[in-house]
C-alpha cells in the first residue's frame, strides 16, 4: 500500500491521528506534497514511514526547502507518479505538468480539500489534509497495486472512504 499525504503545517510532529496514522505505519511507501512546515515534522515522517518520498511546498521553513525538491517523479504501483505541491494555472497547470513528466498520475497539495480529478491523459490526486484541513475532511490517500494500475481511496480521519477511484498505468 502506498499512502498519499499533503499539508501538515506542523512545527512540532508529524501531526497523524487515526487511520492516517495507521496508513503511513503500514505503508511501503509514503507519498507527501509539501507543507510539512518545519524540520521537526519532516524528520518525523522520516522516522514514521518506511520509505518516505516528498517535495516541499510553499510553507515550509528554508530548512526544509533545503532538504526536498520542488517536484519529482517516481514509480510506485504500476504507475509513474508525478509530486508537486502546486502548480501556476490550477488544474490545466497540474495536467501539463503530468504530460511533460509522462505520468499516469500527478499528485499536488496546497488546497487542502480531497479531490480526484481525471483528464483525458492524467488523473489528478490531491490527498487533503490530514491535520490542517481548514473547513474539509481531515484526509489522506491510500493507493493499493492492482493489476498494473493502482485502486485508490481518499480516507477521512477515521478510516470512512471519501472517494474510490482507479489509475490505470500505461
Amino acid at each position: 500500500m502506498i499512502a498519499v499525504l499533503s499539508d501538515t503545517h506542523s512545527t512540532d510532529g508529524h501531526d497523524l491521528q487515526g487511520r492516517a496514522l495507521d496508513a503511513v505505519r503500514d505503508a511501503e511507501l509514503v507519498i507527501h506534497a509539501g507543507d510539512f512546515t518545519t524540520e521537526t515534522a519532516l524528520d518525523a515522517f522520516y522516522d514514521a514511514a518506511d520509505q518516505l518520498f516528498a517535495v516541499h511546498g510553499n510553507a515550509d521553513q528554508p530548512a526544509v526547502r533545503d532538504r526536498l525538491p520542488e517536484a519529482r517523479t517516481l514509480e510506485a504501483g504500476g504507475l509513474r507518479v508525478a509530486v508537486t505541491h502546486r502548480q501556476r494555472g490550477g488544474t490545466t497547470g497540474l495536467a501539463m505538468f503530468g504530460r511533460e513528466s509522462g505520468a499516469d498520475l500527478v499528485v499536488s497539495g496546497h488546497t487542502h480539500q480531497p479531490t480526484v480529478t481525471e483528464t483525458e491523459d492524467v488523473t489528478l490526486l490531491n490527498p487533503g489534509s490530514h491535520a490542517d484541513p481548514r473547513g474539509n475532511p481531515a484526509a489522506h490517500a491510500e493507493l493499493h497495486p492492482d493489476n498494473g494500475g493502482v485502486r485508490g481511496e481518499i480516507r477521512d480521519r477515521d478510516g470512512s472512504v471519501l472517494r474510490e477511484f482507479r489509475v490505470e498505468g500505461q
